[in-house]
């Protein structure tokens, strides 16, 4: 058990059954009345954000979540296997853990696995990944570089917004957290 003034910014805390980290906190100590923690949570299976705010010193129960790298294997009918980089351990996620991580994976792919008492409770991937496209419309003469954006399928089956001039073939970096086409990889 912490108190309220031990809360930091990633912190875990598990209220009422559910665990919450800590986005922001701000401890403030106003002239008349006792202090006060207020904080910005993000449930972490939701990843619903509340604001709620503590009294000075209460006690809160914090929850430990182990962070580890693992790596993709492949998919096992609807769950995700993984592999732990540092004992060579399989596990089996559940495709509502991965969530919309799955449009970024790919085979033999580095993620980061948090998980609280031996559940995995989410995947984080990389800022942004190299994906293939696999389809989208061709590029007409004088399409280039200003202009608008067509659809383009990724080869995970992800689809995003590309520039009019990229072509099917064409590797690209893609920011896993907004799904934002960030620029062409030349190999």
């Amino acid at each position: 058990m912490a108190t309220s003034n031990d809360i930091k910014n990633g912190t875990v805390l598990r209220i009422d059954g559910q665990l919450w980290t800590i986005l922001e906190f701000q401890h403030v100590k106003p002239g008349k009345g006792g202090a006060f923690v207020r904080t910005k949570m993000k449930n972490v299976l939701s990843g619903k954000v509340v604001d709620k705010t503590f009294n000075a010193g209460v006690k809160v129960e914090t929850a430990n979540v182990d962070r580890r790298d693992f790596q993709y294997l492949y998919m096992d009918g609807a769950d995700y296997v993984f592999m732990d980089n540092d004992t060579y351990d399989q596990i089996t996620i559940p495709a509502e853990v991965v969530g919309d991580a799955a449009s970024y994976l790919l085979e033999g792919q580095s993620v980061m696995v948090a998980s609280n008492d031996g559940n995995p409770l989410y995947i984080e991937l990389p800022a942004s990944v190299v994906l293939e496209i696999t389809y989208t419309e061709p590029g007409l003469q004088g399409d280039r570089s200003t202009g608008g954006t067509k659809p383009a399928t990724l080869e995970t089956g992800a689809e995003i917004q590309v520039p009019l001039f990229l072509e099917q073939g064409t590797k690209v970096k893609v920011d896993t957290r907004t799904g934002d086409y960030l620029g062409r990889v030349n190999d």
